[in-house]
């Protein structure tokens, strides 16, 4: 039975000078970083000593805290950029069977590059599936 690596929670709060006050509640460690992107590195070992875990046994899920206004501007960009992405496959996915039934139709990858806006190489591409 494969056991479920233990996640703790750190929540990170922009502070003064400006810095990141990180805090696992669940263990009661604080500390702090200048960058956002250094705070799983900077509690690591300071959770793996305070849980009695070695640092390869958990993992660390950083949870910024922004504020109201931030969450939400920050919800809906990530919204969008899903849907982005998922519209963005959908185009892919139709272009790869525009190109596969051009090019049985002997359509040069030139103009299938052209009658799809793409470059005659990315128009090989998706030919060849």
């Amino acid at each position: 039975m494969v056991e479920k690596m233990k996640t703790f929670t750190v929540t990170a709060e922009r502070g003064k000078n400006p810095v990141w006050v990180l805090e696992c509640r669940e263990l009661g460690v604080v500390s702090q970083t200048k960058r956002l992107g250094d705070a799983e590195e900077e509690v690591r070992e300071a959770i793996a000593y305070q849980s009695g875990l070695e640092e390869s046994e958990f993992k660390i899920e950083i949870q910024p805290v922004l504020g109201a206004e931030l969450d939400s501007l920050r919800d809906e960009a990530l919204e969008l950029k899903r849907e982005a992405n998922e519209i963005a496959e959908r185009a892919s996915t139709a272009s790869r069977r525009f190109a596969a039934r051009m090019k049985e139709e002997g359509f040069s990858v030139r103009e299938m590059g052209q009658l799809l806006d793409v470059s005659y190489q990315r128009a090989a591409a998706l030919a060849a599936g």
